[in-house]
């Protein structure tokens, strides 16, 4: 809101004319008239009730004058004048006149006006336009300070009493455009206006609505007070009318009540939803509390909160609550459930501290919370089975060796299952490597020099429950506490030039504070395993080794062809691993009453723990691996140029596999392939895998120790496979390819595309499907018909999984998930996103989107037409958030199967 721009327009006319006096002077001294050139037949045109002005209000720059600024009246800079065809002063009518591309600069003040008067008998000031003998009016008044632009018809104002009078205002205040008949100056802080019209539409002139109310009082950054008012749709008037209005006008953020939507659904009944209160707390933090209730006792409360400081941090927090009711109490099918969700995320500015960090972003909750939700439509919400949330400050110290720390608070939660894994904390710590054999300048090269060591330290409570026992006294008695020490030593250097080699071994001691006792209760029958509370450890090592290189590889064609030449480049590599056994921390405990060796089974106390138990078995295998790309170099069309282009064929094609030297049979582990590669100029990506077991099944289906070329059968037998491809273009370009993602619905644990649907939050329906560079681009086709190529853009996901373990031979997984949006129109949108299961035979989530961009208004109809999660909702509104509580929403929620 800017105030009292009458006041700093006209504070420097009369700074000028105080200093035409001087000039006036001058003139009678010498004798002199300043005569007027080429000067045409014009009219002077005064102020008439239908004149226009454009006028916006701004509080005057205050400024500390010093003594010398007083002795001179205030005036400390030169102002500049001119005029085209007379600039002069009348001693007798005490009236100064600049008259035609009349221009007055001061300081970072600029006036422009066909015609510039000043009376100094009656202290009063009139700029305005002209108009010539056609009766054409022209230089319109013309104010310019710092970034502030107004053009106005005339300006009427007094430099005593500082009171002022416009005709046809128009003013800016904040998200309103004010257009008035009349508009009366009292003072600085007060303005009146008479036969008002304001909107937040852009065209002032052409709104596509409006409210008309006969008064208006003004005042500047604190309110806005109007009588009657009636809202115009189009020049036609509507049947809203409101008695009196009352809006707070203020830069700063204002403390208010949150107007509810009203609305029926089938199975709780007439609801008001998201109505409440809003605080503004302060610059840096706000607060909403919302909430919901419905005529069948079922309520919803939320709490969202949203903080900054600049160069320091952001972040916000989301907590909601719902008591969700089904049916009536006594009926068969009533039941009642309790959900919650709390969100938090928080980031640090990596100007604040660069030796220490702490972020969250948290999203826990009721398990059934995004499936049973009433204020929630999120299809990728709820089709997600986790919620993931973290917590971490990391600091660094700064000393020789460096020293890096870090404490993070982990969650996991499956929604399915319901079962919650929770670290509270995990630190971590390490010291940096430690080159005992070369100096710190020394380069380090060979096998003496290269040889390295760190310190790791690893400590955390972890505890796994589920949603009912979640932050309940049996959750923190199942926590499990310990601590991991590790001092890995490693090395690596060239053999043959070529050949790079690494070695290492690494030690490990674990303190835990959980263990447990194993052994037969000959009352009971049974074999029990005791909890023990208490400090044990245990120490582990192993070594590892490995060798590769790279080899290259160039097959040159025709030089005139297209591909000229492919480059194959390998990566081989061997590797070795020897870990012992551990039977020293192993026991034994017999299963029956008989104390029967033959029934003794070996547990190592260590079970069950953070950190699980040693191994027990010999661990003694070698690893084989190739990596392999492939890349070829193709004729390149561009005339321009006569370089060959490279294009990627494969970005990787790997072969892994293992074998355990210590296994009595069974030594080889399945040969594992994967592959991917990215073709039509990277759009389509494909990515691949398959296992191939060397070893044959037995009639039963189990892996038994021959090889399948033994059996009868082939080399390998292939026993999984599978192969995505996703595929994404455009017709926008690259700008245009660039969608929006839906942050909320990402954080709430679903995708942030839109192949799952777009998801829609009832608390806030101003989300749009535009951007806001796409509302403010003209409509190329002028309004009538639109462009020969149609904006779109569109997203295809397909996913095939065959499953061969047991000779089942059978497709697990076979579908294709399709999402698009396309601009009908410049303004209408619409997307879509539906799939289908070649295995169920089966339409896939399908939900239609449209909307339209009705310029101060926002018109979406959202529908999914099928399945678990079929709803429809149809949403008019304006955009503006001053009046967002104008709209209409109806929508009918899908049917919610509520659990206890």
């Amino acid at each position: 809101m800017r105030t009292n721009l009458f006041h700093i327009v006209l504070s420097a006319i009369f700074l000028t004319i105080m200093s035409w006096n001087s000039h006036a002077q001058e003139i009678r001294k010498e004798g002199k008239e300043i005569p007027a050139e080429n000067k045409e037949t014009t009219e002077i045109a005064e102020p008439k009730p239908n004149d226009t002005l454009e006028v916006s209000l701004q509080e005057p720059v205050k400024k500390v004058e010093n003594d010398t600024n007083k002795k001179n009246g205030g005036i400390n800079n030169i102002i500049k004048r001119k005029a085209s065809d007379y600039e002069g002063y009348d001693m007798r009518t005490n009236i100064g006149t600049l008259y035609n591309n009349a221009e007055i600069e001061y300081e970072d003040m600029l006036l422009k006006a066909g015609i510039i008067k000043y009376n100094k008998a009656t202290n009063e000031v009139f700029a305005g336009r002209i108009k010539d003998s056609t009766g054409t009016y022209s230089q319109y008044p013309y104010f310019k300070q710092g970034g502030q632009e107004i053009e106005a018809d005339s300006i009427h104002f007094n430099t005593i009493t500082k009171k002022a009078r416009v005709w046809n205002t128009r003013t800016d205040q904040g998200e309103f455009r004010v257009k008035g008949e009349i508009t009366k100056k009292e003072n600085d802080s007060t303005y009146y206006i008479k036969n008002a019209h304001f909107t937040t539409s852009k065209d002032i002139e052409n709104p596509d609505y409006e409210f008309r109310t006969a008064k208006i009082k003004l005042v500047p950054n604190k309110k806005v007070v109007v009588g009657t008012t009636v809202m115009w749709i189009q020049d036609v008037p509507t049947p809203i009318v409101l008695p009196f209005g009352y809006f707070p006008m203020t830069k700063d953020a204002e403390s208010g009540f949150i107007v509810p939507t009203f609305g029926d659904n089938n199975n709780q009944g007439y609801f008001l939803q998201n109505g409440g209160y809003y605080f503004a707390i302060s610059d840096y933090m706000d607060l909403a509390v919302t909430g919901d209730y419905y005529t069948n006792g079922s309520y919803g409360l939320r709490g969202q909160s949203n903080y900054a400081k600049r160069y320091k941090f952001r972040g916000n927090v989301n907590v909601r609550f719902e008591n969700i009711v089904q049916s009536e109490r006594g009926f068969p099918d009533y039941s009642r459930a309790r959900q919650y969700n709390i969100q938090w995320s928080h980031s640090q500015d990596s100007k604040a501290n660069p030796n220490s960090r702490f972020s969250a972003s948290v999203n826990l909750g009721s398990s059934q919370y995004f499936r049973q939700s009433l204020n929630t439509v999120n299809v990728g919400s709820s089709l997600n089975n986790t919620l993931s949330s973290s917590i971490s400050y990391s600091k660094t110290f700064q000393t020789v060796p460096q020293v890096n720390m870090s404490l993070t608070a982990r969650h996991s939660q499956n929604t399915n299952t319901e079962s919650i894994t929770m670290s509270l904390p995990t630190l971590q710590a390490s010291v940096d490597r430690i080159f005992p054999f070369a100096s710190a300048d020394e380069p380090k090269k060979g096998f003496i020099k290269n040889i390295n060591l760190q310190y790791n330290l690893r400590g955390e409570n972890s505890v796994n429950t589920t949603d009912s026992l979640f932050f309940k006294p049996q959750m923190f008695k199942d926590m499990r506490t310990g601590l991991q020490h590790s001092i890995p030593i490693s090395t690596n250097f060239k053999i043959f030039k070529y050949f790079s080699v690494s070695t290492g071994t690494n030690f490990q001691e674990t303190w835990v504070l959980n263990t447990i006792n194993r052994q037969y209760n000959p009352t009971s029958g049974k074999v029990e395993t005791t909890d023990l509370k208490g400090f044990d450890a245990y120490r582990t090592y192993n070594f590892t080794s490995s060798i590769g290189t790279t080899i290259y590889g160039t097959f040159n064609f025709n030089p005139d062809g297209k591909i000229q030449a492919i480059r194959h480049v390998m990566r081989p590599s061997v590797s070795y691993s020897y870990t012992p056994s551990f039977d020293q921390y192993y026991d034994t405990y017999n299963t029956d009453a008989t104390q029967n060796e033959n029934y003794e089974k070996y547990y190592s106390r260590f079970e069950g723990g953070l950190f699980g138990a040693p191994g027990r078995n010999i661990s003694n295998s070698i690893g084989l691996g190739l990596n392999n790309t492939f890349e070829a170099k193709m004729r390149n069309d561009d005339e321009s140029s006569d370089e060959p282009k490279k294009v990627m064929l494969l970005n990787n094609l790997n072969f892994t596999t293992n074998y355990n030297i210590a296994a009595d049979s069974l030594a080889w582990s399945p040969l594992r392939i994967t592959g991917g590669t990215a073709l039509f100029n990277q759009k389509l990506n494909v990515n691949f895998g398959a296992s191939l077991d060397p070893y044959a099944l037995d009639n039963s289906g189990t892996r038994i120790d021959t090889y399948n070329i033994n059996n009868g059968g082939s080399l390998f037998r292939l026993t999984n496979a599978n192969l995505t491809l996703g595929y994404s273009f455009t017709s926008r370009g690259d700008s245009g390819s660039k969608k929006n993602s839906d942050n909320q619905t990402a954080r709430n644990g679903g995708r942030e595309d839109d192949l799952f649907g777009s998801g829609t939050d009832m608390s806030d329906q101003r989300q749009s499907m535009f951007n806001e560079d796409d509302e403010d681009k003209p409509d190329k086709a002028g309004g009538t018909f639109f462009n020969a190529v149609i904006p779109f853009d569109l997203r295809l996901a397909y996913s095939l999984n065959y499953n061969n373990a047991r000779r089942q031979k059978e497709i697990t997984g076979n579908s294709l998930m399709v999402s698009g949006n396309i601009d009908i129109t410049p303004k209408w949108k619409m997307g879509f996103s539906t799939g289908y299961d070649f295995v169920n035979n089966g339409i896939t989530f399908t939900q239609l989107r449209f909307e339209r961009d009705l310029s101060s208004w926002r018109m979406d109809f959202n529908w999914v037409p099928n399945g678990y999660n079929k709803y429809w909702s149809f949403f008019i509104g304006i955009k503006s958030s001053v009046l967002s509580d104008i709209k209409w929403d109806k929508r009918q929620v899908p049917d919610r199967t509520v659990g206890n």
